[in-house]
């Protein structure tokens, strides 16, 4: 049996050090400075430059998809994606309630409602049964066509599975369920870039798909995200709506819809280049890294998070479930005693005082992983170079 004090002694030979271990730091070294130094040398430090339209060829050509339009964090991302799915005031939005904040603030800012189903413990992510029930238990069709809300007749605008931890959710079974209800599916990747569900990359089975480089992302632009679309069109008009829908002209500033100013500046761009030039490193050191864990931890009290059979993940970060909540308080409070970072999982978003009236199907998988997963330190690991 694996005892608290055996995993964080194995977690200190890990990272070699005996000093603070965080979650999830960033990796930097000589490229990304020469970036920088480039970027600043050409004085194009805000949000024209070659840089981004480098870091978004770069990143549609890693991802497979038609465009990439690079953002100033992944919760515009986010928002950006559901405004051009079709996303407006009133509509119903179907999401997780186990999910990071953003995701429902995105939707929020739009003057929308989130609805929550229940995750699947195959991937932690949006489960598709959860929604089916959902969708036929509180939902149905109006005279339109349009699928609602039963008891508001809210129009229900998209679905968003979030793709926990870097593993994918079930995306056969969601994107037919989509289809089946006539629903724009826009996925939250934020976390799970390099991520690829039957041998396709996450956020490519939507619509839209939105990407995150915060500081705590698998390689980061310091903060930063990106919007995956699937078509060329739609390509364009994201881009076009991101930047504040000027015109283009050689002086005049006219602009033709409201719109948002979600640019990434080309700093934050230079640095992402740099970052993706390593992301297929840090993958393998951090896939090896969750098999030491798992190997570590097999036959103990503590269930490693492994990803599902269909998907190649990230593991952006490695998580267990622990056998009750009082191990999981120990283990917590035990590592960040001891200068270990540890996290719980997200406070599920009903549990929040802005959330907590949103509509819900049942959600107990999502309570029961709330009092139990700990997410461990998941860096890039010394073995591998920056």
């Amino acid at each position: 049996m694996t005892s608290t004090k055996a995993l964080l002694s194995f977690i200190r030979d890990i990272y070699q050090n005996k000093g603070p271990i965080p979650l999830h730091a960033p990796q930097f070294d000589v490229t990304e400075k020469a970036r920088l130094m480039d970027c600043i040398d050409s004085t194009f430090v805000s949000s024209v430059g070659p840089f981004v339209d480098q870091f978004e060829k770069d990143m549609a050509s890693y991802c497979q998809s038609s465009r990439a339009v690079a953002t100033v964090n992944g919760t515009a991302a986010l928002q950006a994606a559901l405004h051009l799915a079709g996303v407006g005031r009133n509509d119903i939005v179907i999401t997780q309630a186990l999910t990071f904040v953003a995701t429902c603030n995105a939707l929020h800012f739009l003057g929308a409602t989130a609805a929550f189903v229940d995750v699947s413990p195959i991937s932690l992510g949006l489960c598709p049964d959860a929604l089916q029930l959902f969708l036929t238990s509180q939902c149905g069709k109006n005279t339109k066509g349009d699928t609602v809300l039963l008891n508001t007749g809210q129009r229900i605008g998209a679905v968003v599975p979030m793709h926990t931890f870097g593993h994918p959710v079930q995306l056969d079974e969601i994107v037919a369920i989509c289809s089946e209800w006539q629903l724009p599916l826009v996925e939250d990747a934020a976390e799970s870039l390099g991520s690829f569900y039957r041998g396709r990359h996450t956020g490519t089975f939507g619509r839209f798909g939105a990407l995150s480089f915060n500081g705590n992302k698998i390689i980061t632009t310091g903060g930063g995200g990106m919007v995956l679309c699937q078509n060329s069109a739609d390509g364009a008009h994201c881009k076009h709506v991101t930047t504040t829908a000027k015109v283009a002209h050689p002086y005049r500033f006219f602009h033709d819809e409201v719109a948002f100013n979600f640019r990434m500046p080309n700093l934050n761009a230079a640095l992402g280049c740099a970052q993706l030039e390593k992301l297929p490193a840090y993958l393998a050191n951090k896939r090896a890294l969750a098999a030491q864990y798992q190997a570590f931890l097999q036959g103990s009290d503590y269930q490693f998070v492994c990803e599902p059979e269909y998907a190649s993940s990230n593991y952006w970060l490695n998580a267990v479930i622990c056998a009750d909540e009082q191990q999981q308080q120990l283990l917590l409070k035990q590592s960040n005693d001891s200068g270990i970072m540890t996290r719980p999982v997200w406070e599920l978003m009903h549990h929040l005082p802005m959330f907590k009236d949103c509509p819900r199907g049942n959600l107990g998988h999502s309570e029961w992983l709330a009092k139990r997963l700990v997410n461990l330190p998941s860096s890039v690991t010394p073995e591998v170079p920056a």
